[in-house]
């Protein structure tokens, strides 16, 4: 029977990938629901969108590799069920799949607007190709306006493209600060200034009231404070919502995710989930965790690869994150708290400086804007459960690079 992967996203490529690496010999099929050869999804949000060339999805492997290393990759397969019992995986066209093991990689779907005004022509949402084409193509129209309703880093990444090409830009989030969810306000401050000074127009404690139009298209957006903000388009980034029918109907514990134990086994034999939909017991966190990641769903598959192939392994990998804004390049390393103490290395003026975060004075996460060496060297750090001093953060002459080196050959 083998295994059947559900979602052929970074996390199902990934796993494919890695049983066949771990040495597993049995049959492997990876299922994806849309039409698409394996796309990469970060590029979608920025160099997709720029203007020079002809727009394409980077596929994460060629077409031939898939059936070079004996996987059955199965595009335009939508599963509508996994029946733990019989050990079936339920296709819409009513084809069964038999396994061994099922890795659910589903990943997460762009959250809906649900206010007046959603079904406007031009109220657009960014998470696949398909909206990828959609957005690109309103960018070539010629359009003057954009509002973005979201300052994550979808939104904010949409917004550096769209000012870069022209566009009069605002941003509106009900929260008070840009990416609030996962950067220290310091950080927040330094990403207003970036996108002000792409022209961006940024305003926060603003929520999403409606969208208005006319002839049926959208014509601005009006926010929770009464303001209207014209456009003529918009671009919806309100985070992500995960498959809550898919777990449920298949009796699997979920809470915002698929509940999984430190080997990402979920609550029901033989089914296992890792990226965007798997929430995991973190050990650096300390609690429970579903991370949105690149990262975290290519370290999850290669886990769970060698757990499925008889070595079983704990997932405790420390996460990073990236993103490109404008003249800015953000990585993240290790996960933060806003009591963090925050010791700031490098010169924010020239935009170029990292943020060292310490709790109970050990080394924490790393905030980096365009420093790539801090990052490298913080996630070394990290991963080895090693620290600095905050006395050698505050040292303008401390190599950062050769300390982690040495301290993780």
């Amino acid at each position: 029977m083998g295994v059947v992967i559900i979602g052929a996203g970074h996390a199902g490529v990934q796993a494919a990938e890695s049983l066949r690496t771990e040495g597993y010999e049995g049959a492997i099929t990876l299922l994806e629901k849309t039409p698409h050869l394996p796309y990469q999804r970060p590029p979608l949000s920025k160099d997709y969108m720029k203007a020079a060339g002809e727009p394409a999805p980077l596929p994460m492997r060629g077409e031939a590799f898939y059936a070079q290393h004996g996987i059955e990759l199965r595009t335009g397969a939508d599963v509508t069920g996994i029946d733990a019992d019989t050990r079936l995986v339920r296709l819409a066209d009513g084809e069964q799949l038999a396994y061994d093991d099922v890795i659910v990689a589903v990943g997460a779907d762009a959250r809906r607007a649900s206010c007046e005004g959603v079904g406007l022509a031009g109220v657009e949402y960014l998470r696949t190709v398909d909206d990828a084409a959609t957005l690109r193509a309103q960018l070539d129209a010629g359009h003057g306006r954009v509002v973005v309703v979201g300052a994550g880093f979808i939104g904010l990444e949409f917004a550096a493209v769209a000012a870069k090409r022209g566009l009069e830009v605002t941003v509106i989030d009900f929260a008070q600060r840009p990416m609030q969810r996962v950067l220290t306000p310091s950080m927040s401050e330094h990403f207003v200034r970036v996108h002000e000074g792409l022209g961006v127009t940024l305003r926060f404690n603003e929520g999403l009231d409606r969208f208005v139009g006319a002839n049926g298209r959208v014509a601005g957006v009006v926010g929770t404070s009464g303001a209207h903000y014209p456009c003529d388009f918009a671009v919806v980034g309100l985070g992500v919502v995960t498959d809550e029918a898919l777990a449920e109907g298949a009796g699997l514990g979920y809470d915002r995710g698929i509940l999984v134990d430190e080997y990402l086994r979920s609550t029901v034999p033989h089914v296992y989930a890792i990226g965007d939909v798997a929430v995991f017991p973190s050990k650096r966190a300390g609690a429970p965790l579903r991370l949105e990641s690149v990262q975290n769903a290519t370290d999850m598959a290669k886990t769970v690869a060698k757990t499925v192939a008889g070595d079983p392994t704990e997932y405790d990998v420390a996460p990073w994150f990236w993103s490109n804004q404008g003249p800015a390049k953000l990585q993240i390393a290790g996960l933060a708290d806003p009591a963090d103490i925050v010791i700031e290395r490098g010169d924010r003026e020239t935009g170029k400086f990292s943020q060292f975060l310490f709790r109970d004075e050990r080394l924490v996460a790393v905030e980096s804007v365009n420093r790539p060496a801090d990052h490298v060297a913080s996630r070394k750090l990290l991963e080895h459960g090693a620290t600095i001093t905050m006395e050698q953060a505050r040292d303008p002459e401390f190599d950062l690079k050769a300390y982690a080196r040495a301290l993780t050959q």
